[in-house]
């Protein structure tokens, strides 16, 4: 690591990191375009029995992310122990009502809080403005108007941070055994993949968008212990960084420069020239006030259900389960559910007249 080393001399901790945040960003951006990687999507899909393709993305990326994770802690390179999803105080009700709501709006914003930076990259308004709203949504519930209440749920049920949010801890798996669960899911994707006749554009697409959670986690880490400054090891997560670079926009200089100041320009960067690459660029607009209403609805829940859960459908569904933190799990579990439940109250009974639109934002 002594590349690292000198970079981290000559730039300096902060811009090193921040840089870093960027350039993972920028490849995330480019592998979740190319792959079309969407967690709302493989869950109309699953509940809805309607194929097995966008599952099948989803489950290349949570498998890679989880390998990944985990075979560099096995190989001595990563140390999660004082993750934020591990060492700090979690809240057990925070993580299920908020992956409950986050689950719910991304159903109602038809997509993701990632799908959403990713698709207003390649000119989709609906998905500008609903990623606009959800950082606003999220920075309300962090330090604003919605912060009582975000403190009051998170307050019914707490658990302490160490062993205790550690599933593979907890369940005396080890690190081994989380790298065998990763394999599994691995081989699930393969199987789904063949039976949609997925193409190796999207599969290794969506192979590289798990390989950059892992890859944060390392690099953050590496970074963190050859630096005098504290730099907190993370992964990738869209509803800090989302209310972070809302803040650096509306009042300069915002937040001090870190691998979130970096993440959410960089994943734009790497979207559009990914859409630009594939001439999949294109200006949509919302077709009446109802979907309007709809889309701002469902980004005000997923910024507070985000921010409430601890991560969003990548931060908690793919990062934090990846290093097997409790609360991620009941957070993803959470967003299956109540993206389930919406699916089938809201969008089900129309899906024999526009099927497409569980895969279209």
């Amino acid at each position: 690591m002594m590349d690292l080393n000198s970079l981290i001399e000559t730039l300096g901790e902060k811009t090193t990191v921040t840089l870093a945040g960027l350039l993972i960003g920028l490849l995330f951006g480019l592998f979740a375009q190319r792959s079309r990687f969407c967690l709302r999507s493989a869950v109309v899909e699953f509940w809805n029995r309607a194929g097995s393709g966008r599952l099948a993305v989803w489950l290349f990326a949570f498998s890679a992310a989880v390998i990944a994770t985990q075979l560099f802690i096995t190989q001595g390179w990563l140390d999660v122990s004082q993750a934020r999803q591990l060492a700090a105080t979690g809240s057990i009700s925070g993580a299920l009502v908020g992956g409950l709501l986050f689950g719910i709006g991304m159903i109602l914003a038809r997509g993701c809080s990632s799908r959403m930076l990713v698709l207003a990259a390649n000119g989709n308004l609906r998905a500008l403005l609903t990623g606009l709203i959800f950082a606003v949504a999220a920075q309300a519930s962090l330090n604003g108007l919605l912060s009582p209440v975000r403190t009051w749920i998170s307050g019914w049920w707490t658990i302490q941070g160490g062993g205790t949010r550690d599933l593979l801890a907890t369940l005396h798996l080890g690190h081994s055994g989380g790298l065998l669960f990763g394999l599994i899911w691995l081989a699930a994707a393969i199987i789904f993949a063949r039976r949609a006749r997925l193409g190796a554009r999207e599969c290794l697409g969506a192979t590289g968008v798990g390989i950059m959670v892992g890859l944060a986690w390392l690099v953050t880490y590496q970074i963190g212990i050859q630096s005098f400054e504290i730099i907190p090891v993370q992964s990738l997560s869209f509803t800090g960084p989302s209310a972070d670079t809302l803040m650096l926009v509306l009042s300069p200089p915002g937040q001090p420069w870190d691998f979130n100041i970096g993440l959410v320009p960089g994943v734009v960067l790497g979207s559009f020239l990914a859409a630009l690459w594939g001439h999949e660029l294109k200006l949509e607009g919302f077709k009446d006030g109802h979907s309007m209403r709809r889309y701002i609805a469902g980004a005000v829940c997923m910024g507070f259900g985000g921010m409430l859960a601890g991560g969003c459908a990548v931060g908690a569904g793919v990062s934090g389960a990846a290093i097997f933190a409790l609360t991620a799990w009941i957070s993803l579990i959470g967003m299956w559910v109540g993206a389930g439940l919406t699916n089938a109250l809201i969008d089900r009974p129309k899906a024999s007249t526009s099927i497409a639109t569980a895969y279209q934002p």
